[in-house]
Protein backbone atom coordinates (compact mmCIF):
# COMPACT_ATOMS: atom_id res chain seq x y z
CA UNK A 1 0.00 0.00 0.00
CA UNK A 2 1.60 3.41 -0.95
CA UNK A 3 -0.42 6.72 0.39
CA UNK A 4 0.61 10.08 -0.44
CA UNK A 5 -0.93 13.40 0.77
CA UNK A 6 -2.44 16.19 -1.39
CA UNK A 7 -2.80 18.56 1.67
CA UNK A 8 -6.24 19.85 3.71
CA UNK A 9 -7.42 16.02 4.20
CA UNK A 10 -7.01 14.72 0.28
CA UNK A 11 -5.37 11.37 0.79
CA UNK A 12 -4.31 8.57 -2.64
CA UNK A 13 -4.15 5.48 -1.61
CA UNK A 14 -3.12 2.92 -4.03
CA UNK A 15 -2.64 -0.86 -3.55
CA UNK A 16 -1.33 -2.05 -7.07
CA UNK A 17 -3.69 -0.70 -9.68
CA UNK A 18 -6.42 -0.11 -7.25
CA UNK A 19 -7.16 3.63 -6.01
CA UNK A 20 -8.92 4.82 -2.91
CA UNK A 21 -9.42 8.76 -2.01
CA UNK A 22 -10.02 10.44 0.48
CA UNK A 23 -11.97 13.61 0.81
CA UNK A 24 -10.29 15.13 -2.85
CA UNK A 25 -9.75 19.17 -3.08
CA UNK A 26 -12.58 20.29 -5.63
CA UNK A 27 -11.73 23.40 -8.08
CA UNK A 28 -13.86 25.03 -6.39
CA UNK A 29 -12.44 25.22 -2.83
CA UNK A 30 -9.50 27.81 -2.18
CA UNK A 31 -6.87 25.13 -1.62
CA UNK A 32 -5.19 23.84 -4.60
CA UNK A 33 -6.62 20.75 -5.85
CA UNK A 34 -5.04 17.23 -7.33
CA UNK A 35 -6.05 15.23 -9.92
CA UNK A 36 -5.73 11.59 -10.30
CA UNK A 37 -7.74 8.52 -11.38
CA UNK A 38 -9.28 6.29 -8.54
CA UNK A 39 -11.74 3.46 -8.37
CA UNK A 40 -13.36 4.58 -4.90
CA UNK A 41 -13.55 8.07 -3.23
CA UNK A 42 -15.14 8.54 0.13
CA UNK A 43 -16.47 12.27 1.18
CA UNK A 44 -16.84 13.23 4.59
CA UNK A 45 -18.12 16.89 3.98
CA UNK A 46 -19.98 18.20 1.00
CA UNK A 47 -17.77 21.05 1.10
CA UNK A 48 -15.53 21.95 -1.72
CA UNK A 49 -12.45 21.49 0.52
CA UNK A 50 -13.84 17.51 0.96
CA UNK A 51 -15.70 17.01 -1.99
CA UNK A 52 -13.80 17.24 -5.36
CA UNK A 53 -15.05 14.08 -6.84
CA UNK A 54 -13.90 14.95 -10.68
CA UNK A 55 -10.86 15.32 -9.85
CA UNK A 56 -10.99 11.64 -9.53
CA UNK A 57 -12.95 10.60 -12.22
CA UNK A 58 -10.97 9.50 -15.19
CA UNK A 59 -11.32 6.78 -18.23
CA UNK A 60 -10.70 3.15 -17.94
CA UNK A 61 -12.58 3.46 -14.32
CA UNK A 62 -15.72 2.85 -13.15
CA UNK A 63 -15.60 5.20 -9.77
CA UNK A 64 -18.00 4.70 -7.43
CA UNK A 65 -18.57 7.60 -4.91
CA UNK A 66 -19.60 7.22 -1.04
CA UNK A 67 -20.29 10.09 0.37
CA UNK A 68 -22.88 9.28 3.43
CA UNK A 69 -23.09 6.68 5.72
CA UNK A 70 -23.97 3.09 5.32
CA UNK A 71 -21.97 -0.15 4.58
CA UNK A 72 -20.40 -0.60 1.19
CA UNK A 73 -18.12 -3.55 -0.57
CA UNK A 74 -16.68 -2.42 -4.01
CA UNK A 75 -14.30 -4.43 -5.71
CA UNK A 76 -13.03 -6.48 -2.33
CA UNK A 77 -12.49 -3.42 -0.30
CA UNK A 78 -15.13 -3.36 2.47
CA UNK A 79 -16.48 0.49 3.67
CA UNK A 80 -18.38 1.49 6.60
CA UNK A 81 -19.26 5.09 7.14
CA UNK A 82 -20.56 6.30 10.16
CA UNK A 83 -22.56 9.74 10.80
CA UNK A 84 -20.74 12.29 13.05
CA UNK A 85 -21.00 16.20 13.00
CA UNK A 86 -18.50 19.11 12.21
CA UNK A 87 -18.95 22.74 12.25
CA UNK A 88 -16.31 23.35 9.81
CA UNK A 89 -16.42 26.97 8.95
CA UNK A 90 -19.08 27.71 11.51
CA UNK A 91 -21.72 25.84 9.74
CA UNK A 92 -23.02 22.68 11.40
CA UNK A 93 -23.23 19.43 8.68
CA UNK A 94 -22.64 16.20 9.00
CA UNK A 95 -19.53 14.68 8.86
CA UNK A 96 -18.84 10.93 7.79
CA UNK A 97 -15.96 8.95 9.22
CA UNK A 98 -14.77 5.80 7.91
CA UNK A 99 -13.46 2.21 8.22
CA UNK A 100 -11.95 0.77 5.05
CA UNK A 101 -10.46 -2.65 5.01
CA UNK A 102 -8.10 -2.47 2.29
CA UNK A 103 -5.42 -5.23 0.93
CA UNK A 104 -6.01 -6.57 4.73
CA UNK A 105 -4.78 -3.00 6.03
CA UNK A 106 -7.50 -1.37 8.47
CA UNK A 107 -7.78 2.05 7.62
CA UNK A 108 -9.99 5.09 10.14
CA UNK A 109 -10.55 8.27 8.36
CA UNK A 110 -12.20 10.97 10.83
CA UNK A 111 -12.70 13.68 7.83
CA UNK A 112 -13.88 17.13 9.84
CA UNK A 113 -14.13 15.50 13.20
CA UNK A 114 -14.90 18.30 15.88
CA UNK A 115 -14.28 18.02 19.64
CA UNK A 116 -17.50 15.87 19.84
CA UNK A 117 -16.22 12.25 21.12
CA UNK A 118 -16.14 8.89 19.84
CA UNK A 119 -18.35 6.03 21.82
CA UNK A 120 -20.63 3.54 21.32
CA UNK A 121 -20.46 1.62 17.65
CA UNK A 122 -18.56 3.65 15.58
CA UNK A 123 -15.47 3.66 18.89
CA UNK A 124 -16.03 -0.63 18.64
CA UNK A 125 -15.77 0.00 14.68
CA UNK A 126 -12.42 2.15 14.91
CA UNK A 127 -10.57 0.19 17.69
CA UNK A 128 -8.67 -2.10 15.79
CA UNK A 129 -7.18 0.29 13.33
CA UNK A 130 -3.86 -0.08 11.64
CA UNK A 131 -3.70 3.76 10.17
CA UNK A 132 -5.37 6.19 11.65
CA UNK A 133 -6.18 9.81 9.81
CA UNK A 134 -7.25 12.72 12.02
CA UNK A 135 -7.96 16.68 11.10
CA UNK A 136 -5.38 18.21 14.05
CA UNK A 137 -5.87 21.86 12.52
CA UNK A 138 -8.24 23.03 15.80
CA UNK A 139 -10.71 25.43 13.39
CA UNK A 140 -13.62 23.36 13.13
CA UNK A 141 -11.70 20.20 13.51
CA UNK A 142 -9.84 18.16 16.55
CA UNK A 143 -7.08 20.33 17.77
CA UNK A 144 -3.45 19.01 18.32
CA UNK A 145 -4.03 17.76 21.66
CA UNK A 146 -7.80 16.15 21.36
CA UNK A 147 -6.41 14.65 18.32
CA UNK A 148 -3.44 13.07 19.76
CA UNK A 149 -5.48 11.72 23.01
CA UNK A 150 -8.38 10.05 20.29
CA UNK A 151 -5.59 8.50 17.74
CA UNK A 152 -3.90 6.82 21.04
CA UNK A 153 -7.30 5.94 22.63
CA UNK A 154 -8.35 4.27 19.46
CA UNK A 155 -5.24 2.33 19.72
CA UNK A 156 -3.87 3.15 15.91
CA UNK A 157 -0.13 2.05 14.92
CA UNK A 158 0.18 4.18 13.02
CA UNK A 159 -1.49 8.11 13.34
CA UNK A 160 -0.98 10.81 9.88
CA UNK A 161 -2.25 13.76 11.22
CA UNK A 162 -3.84 15.81 8.47
CA UNK A 163 -5.84 19.62 8.01
CA UNK A 164 -3.42 22.19 9.46
CA UNK A 165 -0.86 24.54 7.37
CA UNK A 166 -3.22 27.58 6.22
CA UNK A 167 -6.36 25.47 7.37
CA UNK A 168 -5.72 25.48 10.98
CA UNK A 169 -4.38 26.94 13.77
CA UNK A 170 -0.97 28.62 13.59
CA UNK A 171 1.47 25.95 14.32
CA UNK A 172 -0.76 22.97 15.00
CA UNK A 173 1.91 20.53 13.32
CA UNK A 174 4.38 21.43 15.66
CA UNK A 175 1.84 21.44 18.68
CA UNK A 176 1.15 17.70 17.36
CA UNK A 177 4.36 16.46 17.40
CA UNK A 178 5.46 17.69 20.65
CA UNK A 179 2.05 16.30 22.20
CA UNK A 180 3.21 12.98 20.71
CA UNK A 181 6.86 13.52 22.10
CA UNK A 182 8.03 13.14 18.01
CA UNK A 183 9.32 17.20 18.02
CA UNK A 184 12.00 16.14 15.47
CA UNK A 185 10.09 14.02 12.61
CA UNK A 186 10.85 14.96 9.59
CA UNK A 187 8.38 14.47 6.60
CA UNK A 188 8.09 11.95 3.80
CA UNK A 189 7.23 11.65 0.37
CA UNK A 190 4.44 8.88 0.95
CA UNK A 191 3.64 5.95 3.00
CA UNK A 192 5.29 2.47 1.65
CA UNK A 193 3.52 -0.19 4.17
CA UNK A 194 2.35 -3.57 4.47
CA UNK A 195 0.04 -5.80 6.87
CA UNK A 196 3.70 -7.26 8.12
CA UNK A 197 5.14 -4.13 9.11
CA UNK A 198 1.77 -2.97 11.27
CA UNK A 199 2.78 -5.65 13.91
CA UNK A 200 5.04 -3.81 16.12
CA UNK A 201 3.55 -0.43 15.56
CA UNK A 202 1.48 1.53 18.33
CA UNK A 203 1.26 5.36 18.15
CA UNK A 204 3.79 5.69 15.39
CA UNK A 205 3.40 9.12 13.98
CA UNK A 206 3.97 9.62 10.17
CA UNK A 207 3.68 13.26 8.50
CA UNK A 208 3.82 13.10 4.57
CA UNK A 209 4.83 15.68 2.89
CA UNK A 210 2.09 17.89 0.01
CA UNK A 211 2.16 16.71 -3.30
CA UNK A 212 0.38 18.80 -5.95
Amino acid sequence: MIITYNGMESFKVQTGNFVLAFNPISKKSKFKPTRFGADIVCVSVDHPDFNGVEQCDSKGRNLFVIDSPGEYEIAGVFVKGFQTWTAYEGKNSGNTIYSVMLDNIHLGFLGALGANGIEGELRENLNTIDILFAPIGGIDVLDAEQAYKMSVKLGAKIIIPMHYGEAGEKDALKKFLKESGTENLKAIDKLTVKKKDLEDKTGEVVVLEINN
